[in-house]
């Protein structure tokens, strides 16, 4: 039950086409640990909005999203995270979008979420050095860029483990 004296921080996310989510989620299943996997793979473009500003944050966000088309992106690479591996994406309209928002969120952004947004989808996290080195020298041989697309953003709320999902909100198509 939320707590509505103490809301939840926000988290925004990028949503991907079907075919792009069902192939990370399917990674993420197979090499993130079991025990904390406890969201579907994802492209977060903010991890720390503020709770209290929902109803404000939502309103920005349908504005914004009804007037852009979705997002060619092109998964360009696999990167280390040091104790995981993550799909590097790429697309200038995306980082174009998030400097867009950050603008609008100036004055609630954390300095994780003032940085350059570097996009990338983790299919491993919170496992070895070692086991997330296997890991990237077992997929990278096989890896060869590929089209995914952006969809639209969504919504969170953190509940200190899983994520309660709020809003999706389409781009325009």
């Amino acid at each position: 039950m939320p707590d509505f004296n103490n809301p939840a921080p926000l988290i925004l996310t990028l949503m991907l086409d079907e075919a792009s989510q069902t192939y990370f989620n399917d990674l993420r299943r197979q090499h993130f640990p079991p025990n904390i996997n406890y969201l579907a793979a994802h492209l977060t473009l903010f991890h720390h909005l503020p709770g209290a500003d929902l109803a404000n944050i939502r309103q920005q966000l349908s504005a914004l999203c009804r007037n852009q088309t979705p997002l060619a992106l092109q998964v360009t690479g696999l990167r280390s995270l040091g104790r995981g591996v993550a799909f590097t994406l790429e697309n200038e309209q995306l980082r174009a979008l998030h400097r867009r928002l950050q603008s609008l969120f100036a004055a609630h952004l954390t300095p994780q979420d003032q940085q350059k947004l570097q996009p990338h989808v983790t299919i491993q996290n919170k496992v070895t050095p070692e086991a997330a080195r296997q890991l990237l020298a077992a997929l990278q041989p096989a890896f060869a860029p590929f089209a995914a697309v952006g969809t639209g953003l969504h919504l969170w709320a953190y509940r200190n483990g899983p994520w309660e999902s709020l809003a999706e909100f389409p781009f325009d198509m």
